[in-house]
């Protein structure tokens, strides 16, 4: 079964700063292709966490399953 939380990169906005990948201690994102966001292992983002996309600087980061009315903060 998949799971039903994780980060979304909309990849026409992201800038490539890297700030998800060195927040996220959980390796969600795969560290030898940052500064690209990219989501390796889904499973291991913490259910309900915004860290990565709060710190995301263009707001192109939202989250599959998300039901909190969480939004970007800079997008």
């Amino acid at each position: 079964m998949a799971k039903q939380w994780y980060p979304v990169i909309d990849y026409e906005t992201c800038i490539s700063c890297g700030s998800c990948t060195e927040k996220c201690t959980h390796d969600v994102y795969d560290k030898e292709k940052a500064p690209s966001a990219l989501v390796i292992y889904p499973d291991g983002c913490v259910d309900h966490c915004h860290g990565c996309g709060n710190l995301c600087p263009s707001g192109s980061i939202t989250y599959n399953g998300d039901d909190t009315d969480w939004l970007p903060p800079n997008r």
